[in-house]
């Protein structure tokens, strides 16, 4: 057994569901303190996070992750139980072994190679964990981040581990993402009988034309590198659960992903000039998950993209799409910000699971980036927009 796939098996085994951390970051820390990586603990509230750094001087790389987890829905449904980690042909299987607990153990393993061939490396290495990425990511990399800021401790470029690859390791990097603003709307009504609507209020049918406007609001036409901003409604609830009764009010939750067209006040701006055409009573709170970040040619999209033409022999696509990712709290700062990271097809689902032969692949990768960054240092920018993808 390889010693990152035995690493990636102690992860998954513990049941480190968000914001819990079961102890991983104590298996991260026990090995790379070794490495002469000083330890900072840097906890706030129920979340666990650490900071883990090699070395004083510059250029700092920061290998960014998350030891929480998603739930595993239904235990039954598994092919075996999502915290016994168990290979099943050539795959690994268990809740966390592509999000993101694979991610973690290629680096550490590509961390303890590099390190034993380049003792003497120019730079920094640090790692950063958290346990609350996969919640509401209030008390974890947001709060570490403001940390290291305060003291003026820059981090240069971060590689988070996130699973980015689509078809085969490697074959895409996140270079950016979209913001992400979450909104919930209450709509006043006046409860009442279904057969005496004229004593009553719906706000259902009161903010039914709102909503088809909402949804058909062409926001932008996004840009050269992202996607035109999207807003799509995930909660409506409204109701007793009686059949005969007119509700008295409805929540409704949405959100949008939007891209570096927008920002924050003119989507709020421009949601309220359409609910405000619209005669009801509403209350509207807002919560700003992250903005958009992109990271342009530099230093680190070129080491990586030369990492894996190394390792796998071709060329990668640097792409901005998917989710949200803890890479939003650093690149404010003017860190170079990529995720690098195993397939994607999994993730939050049941069976969650990653190629066996992935995991050396990954690692192998993180370490070519490593001395591309940190002992040849010699990668000049490279344009960025031939290799973005549309999506």
């Amino acid at each position: 057994m390889s010693d990152t796939l035995e690493l990636l098996k102690d992860l998954i085994s513990r049941e480190s569901v968000t914001p819990k951390d079961a102890g991983c970051q104590d298996v991260l820390a026990a090995r790379l303190t070794k490495l002469g990586f000083n330890e900072e603990r840097l906890d706030f509230e129920d979340t666990q996070n650490i900071w883990l750094r090699r070395g004083d001087a510059k250029p700092l790389l920061t290998f960014l992750g998350h030891t929480d987890v998603v739930p595993t829905g239904p235990v039954d449904a598994w092919v075996s139980p999502p915290f016994e980690p168990t290979i099943i042909g050539d795959k690994l299987y268990g809740r966390g072994a592509a999000d993101m607990k694979g991610g973690i153990a290629c680096f550490i393993t590509a961390v303890e190679r590099f390190i034993a061939k380049h003792p003497d490396h120019q730079g920094s290495i640090a790692v950063m964990m958290t346990s609350d990425e996969e919640g509401v990511a209030t008390n974890g990399v947001v709060k570490v981040v403001e940390v290291l800021e305060r003291r003026n401790e820059k981090i240069d470029w971060c590689l988070v581990g996130e699973p980015s690859s689509d078809k085969k390791i490697g074959d895409v990097i996140r270079v950016g993402r979209r913001g992400s603003l979450c909104a919930k709307l209450t709509i006043a009504g006046i409860q009442g009988h279904v057969a005496y609507p004229e004593l009553a209020d719906n706000p259902i049918h009161s903010f039914a034309p709102a909503l088809k406007d909402l949804t058909e609001e062409v926001w932008d036409h996004g840009n050269a590198f992202f996607p035109p901003t999207s807003l799509q409604v995930s909660n409506i609830n409204a109701g007793t659960g009686a059949e005969n009764i007119i509700p008295g009010s409805v929540n409704v939750q949405f959100n949008l992903r939007f891209c570096t067209e927008l920002d924050e006040d003119a989507i709020k701006q421009r949601t309220r000039a359409i609910l405000d055409k619209y005669d009801f009573n509403y209350e509207l709170q807002w919560r700003l998950s992250g903005n958009p970040f992109l990271t342009g040619p530099g230093v680190l999209i070129d080491a990586a993209h030369a990492a894996i033409k190394t390792v796998t022999g071709f060329e990668t696509l640097d792409d901005t799409g998917g989710g949200t990712s803890d890479g939003r709290f650093v690149a404010p700062t003017g860190a170079q910000v990529i995720e690098l990271g195993p397939l994607n097809e999994s993730i939050h689902k049941i069976n969650e699971h990653i190629g066996v032969e992935d995991l050396e692949i990954l690692s192998d990768i993180y370490e070519q980036i490593l001395v591309n960054l940190l002992v040849q240092a010699k990668y000049s920018s490279l344009s960025l927009a031939p290799n973005l993808k549309r999506l």
